[in-house]
């Protein structure tokens, strides 16, 4: 699964910054049946996201089945400038796993 899952932005705004992400990711929670086999469909979540700046984790995240399919995650931080770098990564329950770098507008 883990190809170009994550389309992130990130905007300097004042002293802060903003982080925008969208991950696609099934998120299945291991209750949904499958109509046609009528066996539950297996869990496939997320369950956890790394943010850094230019190295630096500022945000650690641990999710479950809760979340929904193709999340939204967004955040604000201090500290950050244009042109640096920010990461978002995730790591899901099949050791399935991506990661995006962007620079600060």
């Amino acid at each position: 699964m883990a190809s170009k899952s994550i389309r992130i932005r990130a905007k300097a705004e004042g002293a802060s910054t903003e982080v925008k992400a969208l991950i696609s990711h099934e998120m299945e929670t291991g209750l949904r049946v499958d109509k046609k086999t009528g066996e539950k469909v297996p869990a496939h979540f997320i369950k956890e996201v790394v943010c850094e700046h230019n190295g630096k984790t500022i945000l650690t995240a641990e999710w479950s089945v809760a979340i929904s399919k193709n999340p939204y995650l967004s955040f604000k931080f201090t500290g950050g400038k244009a042109g640096d770098d920010v990461k978002i990564s995730w790591v899901d329950n099949k050791d399935d796993r991506d990661s995006e770098t962007a620079k600060i507008s």
